[in-house]
Formats: structure tokens, C-alpha cells, sequence
């Protein structure tokens, strides 16, 4: 195995820890130069070792400012390796997304700025890492800094264009996590999720409705948020499904007549009346897949008709 240390010179090394941000980007800037130069000569080996040295002596180190100069130098080698920077994706992402939970809001924040240069170097290749970055970003929406927050931003709009324009992007996969995560109640939590719903249901590659029962539950623990605006935002998704519901292809409706069901007797008005109103329209286009559910859905619409509230009653008579 090459000894990174002969390829690095020692002040790269050494400026790469510093306290300082310039020197730390200046020798970032030399390890893209000497990633390059390796690169075309097809040195892998001695990129190996390099990369080995970034992640083991400086990412995972105890020290915030070598964290910081890991990360610089793991995004700068990435640009420096261009099209050949996906065969070495396996040393450079795990230590990335790693830092995502760094408890150093600056090294939170340069993991974020590291894995958005990488992003735009690797496009879909990264996608393997999709659930992992997806997660640790979900956390990062409610992260304490606003710094952090701001970073998490920009690279979630990356993501999701990449994820978009991929064919690698496994729903099946996906679909797990968002379930598991609906059930945070953040605000800035819900807000992030409710753009991923949004986004990949307007990606015509997926048939998001196939996977309703997954989440719809979780969308309408949203309608009972106190913010006014993550339930117009859930509201608007939930109206936007059941238009897309009257010609479905693959729904599930009896896992849905359920969750209908029981969010008919919820103690919150408006997620009363959303349910109803669902299985209003249900009835309509459900047919004979409703059949085994008739006796539960009318267990649940007729304590409606004598709600306390008029738009629920009205609705439950329709």
C-alpha cells in the first residue's frame, strides 16, 4: 500500500488541521491538484491511500479543526478525481455522512457544504447512499444552528434534483424510512417531509399511489399541527391524492378504508371532516374493494352525522 505521507507534502498535512479557514482551503485545494495529477495517471493505489489518510487521521479525528480539514480535503479529492471519482465513492461517503451528526455545529456545517460538492461531482452515483443521506437531512432540518439549517437547505434542493433526473432512486427502498419518520412531529421535520412527498409525486417515473397506505396516516397526523402552515401544506397533498385516486391503477383501498376509518373518530375537527370527506369520494370510486369495509365505514360516518360540528355533519350526510 502507497504511504500517503510521501504523496501529501507535511505542510499540506499541517494546514489542513489549522484554525484558520484559509490555510485549511489552500491545502484543500493542493490535495484536489495531487488527486488530479494521480488520477490521470491512473495511480489508484496511491488515491487509496490518500483518501485513507484524509478519512482515519483527519474526519475521524478527535480534533474539530482536522474534522474540518477531512471533510475540505475528501470534497476537494472528489473534484480532483471528476469521472473517476465514483469507483473511490465507498472511502468518501460514509465518513461524509458520518459527520452529519458531528456534535460541532461548524463541522455539521461542512459536512453539508463537503457532500454537496461531492453531489455535483458524482450525480446519481451517490444515490446508493440515498436513504443514509436522506436520513441524516431530516435530522438536520431541525439542527440548532441556522447556519447548519441553511446548508442542509441547499443540499436537499441538489438532492433533489438528482434524485429526480436518476434511474438508480429505489421507492421501494425509500418507502420504510418516510413511513418511520412521519411519525416525528417537528415543524421543520414535517416541512422537509412534506417537500419529498410533493417532489416525487410530481416525478412521473413513480407511482407514489401505490404506496399511499405507507404514509397517509402519518399526513394526517399532520392536518392537527399547530402550525397553520404545515396543515395547509398537508391539506393541499391530501386533496392532490384523492383527485389522483379517482383513476387509480394500483391502490390499495382497503388499507386505506382503514386508516379512514379511524381517523373518523379523531378528536381533532378537521382531521374529522378531511376523513369523511375521503370516504365520501371513496364510496364513490371503490367498488366492490370496499365491500368487506361497508360495515366499519358506516360504524365510522354516522357518529358524524351528529357531530358538534355543522361542516362535519353536513358532509357526513352527503
Amino acid at each position: 500500500m502507497a504511504d500517503a505521507m510521501s504523496i501529501l507534502p507535511a505542510s499540506v498535512l499541517r494546514n489542513l488541521a489549522d484554525k484558520l479557514y484559509e490555510k485549511r482551503k489552500n491545502a484543500a485545494l493542493e490535495v484536489e491538484g495531487i488527486v488530479k495529477q494521480l488520477a490521470q495517471a491512473g495511480e489508484h493505489e496511491k488515491i487509496e491511500a490518500v483518501l485513507n489518510l484524509l478519512v482515519l487521521e483527519y474526519t475521524y479525528s478527535p480534533q474539530a479543526n482536522h474534522r474540518k480539514g477531512g471533510l475540505l480535503g475528501l470534497a476537494a479529492a472528489t473534484v480532483g478525481l471528476s469521472s473517476e471519482a465514483s469507483r473511490h465513492l465507498e472511502q468518501i461517503g460514509p465518513p461524509v455522512i458520518n459527520s452529519f451528526l458531528d456534535h460541532d455545529n461548524s463541522v455539521r456545517f461542512y459536512a453539508c457544504e463537503a457532500l454537496y460538492n461531492i453531489a455535483k461531482v458524482v450525480r446519481g452515483d451517490f444515490i446508493v447512499y440515498f436513504n443514509q443521506i436522506f436520513d441524516a437531512l431530516c435530522k438536520l432540518s431541525a439542527d440548532s444552528d441556522a447556519n447548519v439549517q441553511s446548508a442542509a437547505h441547499l443540499l436537499d434542493r441538489l438532492i433533489k434534483d438528482i434524485v429526480t433526473e436518476s434511474y438508480q432512486f429505489s421507492i421501494e427502498e425509500f418507502i420504510p424510512l418516510l413511513r418511520e419518520r412521519l411519525n416525528v412531529i417537528n415543524p421543520y421535520v414535517r416541512q422537509f417531509l412534506v417537500s419529498w412527498i410533493t417532489v416525487l409525486d410530481n416525478f412521473p417515473e413513480i407511482d407514489l399511489l401505490r404506496f399511499l397506505p405507507d404514509f397517509l396516516d402519518g399526513l394526517f397526523n399532520m392536518l392537527s399541527d399547530s402550525s397553520h402552515e404545515i396543515r395547509q401544506q398537508a391539506d393541499s397533498l391530501l386533496s392532490g391524492f384523492l383527485q389522483e385516486m379517482k383513476n387509480p391503477k394500483n391502490v390499495d383501498f382497503g388499507r386505506v378504508a382503514e386508516i379512514l376509518v379511524k381517523r373518523a373518530t379523531s378528536s381533532d375537527e378537521f382531521t374529522r371532516q378531511t376523513s369523511i370527506t375521503w370516504i365520501n369520494e371513496f364510496l364513490k370510486f371503490g367498488g366492490d374493494q370496499l365491500v368487506p369495509y361497508y360495515a366499519d365505514i358506516l360504524g365510522a360516518i354516522l357518529p358524524c352525522i351528529s357531530d358538534k360540528e355543522e361542516k362535519i355533519r353536513v358532509v357526513s350526510s352527503l
